[in-house]
């Protein structure tokens, strides 16, 4: 005799919906650089995002409650010379990025409480002396100011 098992889950009826237009950010050139990555990190206050940008890398920051269309002209944070190919939040401060680029160095941005007015250029540390691109940031998540 042969029986039917049909295997039980907590999931089974779930359905999901998509978001509301008034939720989403739209138009954002994200980058086409394969790499491993994200390409987006959030913390309470901003989303970031690696987009495609001339003449180096650069990523958007926007402020969470700001969504809808994104403007072509945006502010970027922009100052590699290669392509970034990912990006991490302090978890300790929500107003410190980390970004890493082809151009084998890292860099750490403070961004402004309101967001970005004016593209952003000089970061407040640029670590230099990788000898091949940087691919992986990531903060420490207990102890303040170490960075991998």
């Amino acid at each position: 005799m042969s029986r039917q098992v049909v295997r039980s889950s907590k999931f089974r009826h779930v359905f999901g919906q998509p978001a509301k237009a008034d939720q989403c950010y739209e138009d954002v050139r994200v980058s086409q650089t394969t790499w491993d990555s994200g390409f987006c990190a959030v913390n309470p206050k901003f989303v970031a995002l690696i987009c495609e940008a001339s003449g180096g890398g650069a990523f958007l920051v926007l402020p969470l409650g700001k969504t809808g269309r994104v403007d072509k002209n945006a502010p970027t944070v922009c100052g590699h010379t290669a392509p970034v190919l990912d990006i991490a939040w302090c978890p300790h401060n929500d107003n410190v990025i980390a970004s890493g680029s082809e151009d084998c160095t890292v860099m750490v941005w403070e961004i402004p409480d309101g967001g970005l007015m004016l593209p952003l250029r000089e970061p407040v540390v640029t670590l230099e002396g990788h000898t091949k691109r940087v691919g992986i940031v990531a903060w420490h998540t207990t102890a303040q100011n170490v960075l991998l």
